[in-house]
């Protein structure tokens, strides 16, 4: 009997949901192209490029030192010697402590600047699938398979209502992104 409860539950389940109206979207899209992710791209960019001229003087700073420790050090009593190493090792954990704390502040950088374009994002489709009567919409990059034929996409409505420029694709942004780190100067 509960078998046979739980195939009709099953069934009435899948006509109710066939009745309803789905749509689809490609989310990365919307919140990767949306204007404001240009701005953000640009601030993490500076940012890093910040970071990494700060690591190259500190990287600097040590090897300059290790090689006057390499060149001197035969010459030097122990406690030049041990003041020397020293000195070493305090800017070799200078060195570490500053990538650590410099990769956990660009990762909460990234977070507070993309965060808010993925919510406006997320918004934008809410809105556009309850202006259309949309039940559900599913992420054309995490679904296995849906029939397309049976589902409404809300992209190029979502990327009107977000500003996105026509004919701009995450291809176009991909080779805009590769062209900006070939120009930059080799550190």
């Amino acid at each position: 009997m509960k078998k046979i409860f739980a195939i009709a539950a099953m069934a009435l389940l899948t006509l109710t949901a066939s009745a309803q109206k789905l749509g689809r979207v490609n989310f990365t899209e919307l919140y990767q192209l949306a204007p404001e992710a240009d701005a953000a791209r640009e601030q993490i960019n500076a940012m890093q490029t910040e970071g990494q001229e700060t690591f190259s003087t500190m990287v600097e700073e040590y090897q300059s030192k290790a090689n006057q420790y390499q060149q001197k050090s035969a010459s030097w009593t122990a406690a030049i010697k041990e003041a020397k190493e020293k000195e070493l090792m305090d800017i070799q954990n200078r060195i570490q402590e500053f990538q650590q704390t410099f990769s956990q502040e660009m990762q909460q950088k990234q977070a507070e600047l993309m965060n808010p374009i993925m919510e406006k994002a997320q918004k934008a489709v809410q809105d556009l699938a309850k202006a259309q009567g949309i039940v559900a919409v599913f992420d054309t990059a995490t679904a296995l398979y849906f029939d397309e034929s049976a589902v409404v996409d809300l992209t190029p409505a979502a990327r009107k209502a977000l500003g996105i420029k026509d004919g701009r694709t995450l291809e176009q942004l991909q080779q805009e992104l590769q062209a900006q780190a070939q120009a930059q100067p080799a550190q």
